[in-house]
């Protein structure tokens, strides 16, 4: 835990209690804050309760005069589609409202202590750039910790040391809760339309983005896209020192990877990435160039890093590799919840049977027509179904409705058996990725992944898909499906 003391003998409200909340609720505790906490979930509410020096207040009908902040969850909306009722009551008391990032950037100025803080942002891949970069530092021999948004909370890391390094991935739901974050390397991936339901606009949503490198010592961005790239070119009319990287053969760009050779431009670094397996795809291109210049700033030798991006073995629901038996290659990417990460999974194969659907976002698949020859067919799962059919069907791709993953998997794998070894002699393709939120059928996208993970491996350990007898494709899908099949 990285105790907080900017707040000692401060009173501080804290609304949202889950991981976040509690580890932020322990590390202001272990710092002498007074807190003042609150969820609306009964459960989380029970579970701060046990912190010592937590009193559980209904914040709605606090004194807000006597808080110094309010820490608000980053899934708590700040401003759109409207404020939480806590944010107005907050701003109405003139009270500050921050977020974990912040109080571990203003911690980390106040101690004096000059840990290293890489931070990760980015529409797509920031989770593998995040991972990616963790595992080069950890095996050079570095002291490493890994969290923020990509599972654990930051202030439940290992407390604040000089030679200790932070590799922090952060959402833009973070950074707006970040007025001061500024790290020593700042990394910008990509921009593109998402969480505009909590932003507003693409304009605003890449404002928020752009704030974290802005803020850095040094910044790495990428060129792959035009918001990123006009960031970069404005960071350096700024005068920040800035790292363009690329996932492709980009000539202005410092680290690139032409036809999946990644290298330096300056002629020191040279390695072709079908030598790491977990790394295959352009997207992963893009993460492993992202990777390579955060770590080239630890003055790290070639052979070392080689050595990491082979060993690398990727990172659970993004593109993991669950199973192969029979010809049958089996990737979970249940990460991709919208179709720009599916994009990136889809580019990664030349044939494949793709499971896809869920809670649905603004635009659907419909940008991911290019890919559609790809698709050998299409099993259709969650609330976007009939949406997606509509779409499949526009393009003549094969599809079928199968309400569940379950059933979707085993439609699969019978199709990829009947339809023999492929003539390429490569495998047969069965990808996850579901262009959508999980929250129809899930909980979240990591269970989605781990319940596709299990019926795959119970298939092959057993030859058979474990399918719930209560799920059963909608009585209209078969005809649906039979005449998508035909065309």
């Amino acid at each position: 835990m990285i105790p907080i003391t900017i707040f000692e003998g401060k009173k501080v409200a804290v609304f949202g209690l889950g991981g976040s909340g509690l580890a932020t609720l322990e590390a202001l505790a272990a710092g002498g804050a007074q807190l003042f906490a609150y969820d609306d979930r009964e459960a989380s509410r029970e579970k701060a309760a046990e912190i010592e020096g937590v009193e559980i207040c209904d914040l709605q009908s606090a004194d807000w005069s006597q808080f110094a902040a309010l820490v608000l969850s980053p899934g708590v909306p700040l401003t759109h589609p409207e404020p939480h009722w806590s944010v107005k009551l907050a701003k109405e008391a003139g009270v500050e409202v921050i977020g974990d990032i912040e109080l571990f950037c203003r911690e980390r100025r106040a101690s004096g202590i000059d840990a290293p803080f890489i931070a990760i942002t980015g529409t797509n891949g920031k989770s593998t750039t995040t991972a990616l970069i963790t595992h080069l530092l950890t095996e050079a021999g570095l002291d490493v910790q890994m969290g923020g948004n990509i599972g654990t909370p930051v202030l439940a890391l290992e407390p604040l040391a000089a030679e200790r390094i932070y590799v922090i991935e952060v959402s833009s739901y973070q950074i707006d809760l970040a007025p001061g974050i500024n790290p020593s390397i700042g990394v910008l991936m990509n921009i593109s339309a998402d969480h505009l339901d909590r932003h507003g606009d693409l304009m605003n949503y890449a404002r928020i983005k752009s704030r974290l490198v802005a803020s850095s010592d040094q910044a790495v961005v990428a060129l792959d896209d035009r918001l990123s790239a006009n960031i970069a070119s404005n960071l350096r009319l700024k005068g920040v020192p800035v790292t363009t990287i690329s996932g492709f053969g980009n000539e202005r760009a410092m680290v690139a990877a032409p036809d999946g050779i990644l290298q330096s431009m300056q002629g020191d670094f040279l390695f072709n990435l079908d030598q790491a397996r977990a790394l295959r795809g352009t997207h992963n291109a893009q993460n492993a160039a992202a990777a390579i210049a955060v770590a080239r700033q630890f003055d790290l030798p070639p052979s070392v890093l080689v050595a990491g991006l082979k060993s690398f073995g990727g990172l659970e629901h993004r593109m993991e590799e669950v199973g192969h038996q029979d010809g049958i290659l089996f990737i979970n990417d249940s990460k991709a919840t919208n179709a720009d990460a599916t994009s990136r999974a889809l580019a990664s194969f030349p044939k494949l049977h793709w499971i896809l659907g869920g809670l649905p976002k603004a635009g659907g698949i419909s940008s991911l027509v290019d890919y559609f020859g790809r698709i050998e067919h299409a099993y259709l799962i969650g609330e976007a179904s009939e949406e997606f059919a509509a779409t499949l069907a526009a393009s003549r791709v094969p599809f079928s409705f199968c309400g569940h993953m379950d059933l979707a998997l085993e439609r699969a794998i019978n199709a990829c058996k009947n339809a023999g070894p492929r003539t390429d002699k490569e495998d047969h393709v069965i990808l996850l990725s579901p262009a959508c939120a999980s929250f129809d059928q899930f909980p979240n996208f990591m269970k989605r992944g781990d319940i596709f993970r299990e019926a795959v491996q119970h298939y092959l350990s057993t030859g058979a898909v474990a399918v719930d007898p209560d799920h059963h494709a909608p009585e209209d899908a078969a005809p649906k499906a039979l005449a998508s099949e035909e065309q």
